[in-house]
């Protein structure tokens, strides 16, 4: 009876370990969607480290650059020390091609939100510290990537850019169900 009971144990422990695997693997495969989604020109142009420097990179530029016309977010991250990104950045997407974008608010992200030519293991840990996601939890990751207008920018860029990957609907749902599966970062 007793060598029965480790039997079944034993069952029982590789069959959850399988399911925890499968899970794992499944989590892992939506983070790369979001990787996919935060590492894009679109979103990483704007998530820049220190040098306060926005870049201009993606398919539709012959090589990655600084932000033309010597702009520097500063400090402030919005140009106040310098030029205003407002002065050229409007509330909405210039008409030509490569126009300058706009949306509402106009301004670089905080340092601690670094994409730019971060691996995706890096972007991973980011997102999920609340020391360095804006003080989110990733529920309110979500609802920030559903609900704030300059992220949306990203999915309409504007004549001449090629949008970020899937939606702002699609890639908050990657996060709540890679926040459910436990949040696992790759390697």
């Amino acid at each position: 009876m007793k060598s029965i009971l480790c039997v079944l144990l034993l069952c029982c422990s590789v069959i959850f370990a399988a399911q925890a695997q499968e899970t794992n693997e499944a989590a892992l495969k939506t983070w790369d969607k979001i990787y996919q989604v935060f590492s894009h020109p679109r979103c990483a142009n704007c998530h820049v480290p220190d040098d306060n420097l926005p870049r201009w990179s993606g398919p539709s530029y012959a090589k990655t650059s600084v932000h033309g016309m010597n702009i520097t977010g500063g400090q402030s991250r919005i140009g106040v020390e310098t030029i205003m990104c407002s002065t050229c950045h409007a509330q909405s997407n210039a008409d030509e091609p490569h126009g300058p974008p706009g949306a509402p608010i106009w301004i670089l992200a905080p340092v601690d939100m670094l994409w730019w030519q971060q691996s995706s293991s890096q972007i991973c840990q980011q997102i999920k510290d609340p020391n360095r996601n804006g003080g989110r939890t990733l529920d309110e990751v979500a609802h920030h990537i559903l609900e704030d207008e300059l992220v949306h920018w990203g999915w309409a860029p504007g004549i001449g850019r090629e949008p970020a990957p899937y939606s702002a609907e699609e890639t908050a749902d990657f996060v709540t169900l890679w926040a459910k599966a436990g949040a696992p970062c790759p390697q």
